[in-house]
């Protein structure tokens, strides 16, 4: 079990350097943008960008998870097919409804109440969908390949281009909110080329219709899942900004990019968990090895979470940039929604791990209506809480979608792959970080707040080692990693 937990947490840390420079620089965009444009033009992206995360799901349908599932087990069909079939059937829907939303620009800016003048910006967003719905494939090929270094170098070079776009196309030109999406275009092109010599080395052009079908039943439910989850990720824009105005979603977008460190984790441990669960599946000792790597998921992300919470709203108010702030002062009124955001994506992470149960056992019918329930937590409650609460109601709506989700999915699929979770373990993780921010919050702030909060995250520790949270195998590795090191 050591040693494949090891080999999971080396794929996590290798996708790990591409997610984190990758995230990195994208999040210094950022500052640029709250430097460089209107709260008014922020919240012009920020919406934008919500409905292109929405049509991914559409583009995509599924292939990707499908493609995962079937070339893990080769079920149906040979490998070359079951890249092949999934890639041509993506390719071609998805130049279909590029097309669509290419000729109805001008329509499709008034329904989403695009300022006059920037139907242009429905175009960028077409070819957006296109290159990167192109993407996904290939992408998923390397992952199951387990090729890692492949995968993380393309990301990294793509996001590279698009942070050095958007510095001349912004610095530069001066092109405000459309060079942010001609920036979009031109890095997916770029990753897209980089995607070519995989793409060429599997596609072939038999086409295996029962394959396909099995493709189509395993992804479509995909579709009203992934809906759900980008609506949760993104509708709270649309709904924050009919109650209190683009300004508004402005600050809230600023603020809500800091739990980008947060989401790190998530995304690159969620990058090397799905192969690796399909890959070990079928090992005699799988469940409780899942149920081992839930425990130490909770556990550093919950570090994580405290550390951020204590230390992020310090940090963005330094002067870093040439005197400058991380996030322009203006901005800082949403700081306070940054640990909310934080614990949200820990759910997410949460709900990740519980994937691997409806994977396994192709169960996902099911996702629909977990998502589903989700995505009604958050649009009722955003609706019941951004009137009195303003942002911190937005991010409190967030944090319960995901919660919802991890509860409901935990109590489904423990129905029919059980995994037993160390639930005394992960009470004593909980119990203790409640307890250690309960006592932040009554840190006075001044010179010494920092020291205190320091020492709140060593007492953390601290009280997990006092409440033999930690197994001895697991001390005794601890310190024969420390004398290797």
């Amino acid at each position: 079990m050591v040693d494949r937990i090891r080999r999971l947490g080396r794929e996590t840390a290798i996708y790990g350097v591409s997610t984190i420079v990758g995230r990195f620089l994208t999040f210094l965009l950022t500052p640029l943008y709250t430097h460089l444009l209107p709260t008014e033009d922020l919240g012009i992206v920020a919406m934008l960008y919500a409905y292109i995360a929405l049509l991914n799901v559409v583009y995509g349908y599924g292939m990707e998870s499908a493609f995962m599932k079937y070339v893990s087990t080769l079920e149906e069909g040979n490998r070359r097919q079951v890249f092949s079939v999934p890639m041509i059937s993506v390719a071609s829907s998805s130049l279909l409804f590029s097309g669509i939303l290419w000729a109805n620009a001008s329509v499709l800016a008034r329904l989403t109440g695009l300022p006059e003048g920037m139907h242009d910006l429905v175009r960028y967003a077409a070819a957006i969908l296109f290159l990167d719905a192109l993407a996904v494939i290939p992408f998923a090929a390397l992952r199951m390949d387990r090729n890692a270094r492949r995968f993380a170098a393309i990301k990294i070079i793509g996001i590279v281009i698009n942070v050095l776009a958007n510095l001349w196309l912004l610095i530069g030109l001066r092109m405000g909110v459309e060079g942010v999406f001609t920036a979009g275009v031109i890095s997916s092109a770029a990753t897209l080329l980089l995607l070519v010599p995989t793409i060429v080395h599997r596609l072939g052009l038999t086409w295996n219709g029962r394959l396909y079908r099995e493709l189509l039943r395993f992804g479509l439910p995909y579709i009203p899942s992934g809906l759900a989850s980008m609506m949760i990720q993104v509708i709270d824009r649309p709904i924050l900004e009919s109650l209190k105005g683009a300004s508004a979603v402005g600050v809230y977008q600023a603020n809500y990019r800091l739990g980008i460190f947060m989401m790190l984790l998530v995304s690159m441990f969620d990058f090397a968990w799905r192969p690796f669960f399909l890959a070990h599946a079928s090992d005699p000792d799988a469940r409780p090895l899942f149920a081992r790597i839930m425990t130490y998921f909770v556990l550093l992300a919950t570090g994580i979470f405290l550390l951020l919470s204590f230390f992020l709203g310090d940090l963005v108010r330094l002067p870093l940039f040439a005197g400058k702030p991380l996030i322009a002062e203006p901005y800082w009124g949403g700081l306070s929604i940054v640990p909310v955001v934080l614990l949200a994506y820990l759910f997410l992470g949460v709900y990740n791990n519980l994937m691997a149960g409806v994977y396994i056992e192709k169960r996902t019918y099911l996702l629909p209506i977990v998502t589903g329930a989700g995505a009604a937590a958050n649009v009722l409650a955003n609706y019941l809480l951004i009137p009195s609460l303003d942002l911190m109601g937005a991010a409190l709506a967030t944090l319960t979608s995901y919660a919802v989700m991890a509860g409901l999915l935990y109590l489904l699929t423990q129905r029919f792959y059980r995994v037993p979770y160390e639930g005394a373990r992960l009470a004593k993780i909980a119990s203790v970080a409640a307890a250690i921010y309960l006592l932040s919050l009554l840190v006075p702030e001044g010179s010494l707040a920092v020291l205190a909060k320091a020492a709140l995250v060593l007492l953390f520790l601290f009280l997990m080692w006092m409440l033999r949270f930690f197994t001895p195998s697991e001390l005794r590795g601890v310190r024969g990693l420390l004398r290797r090191s």
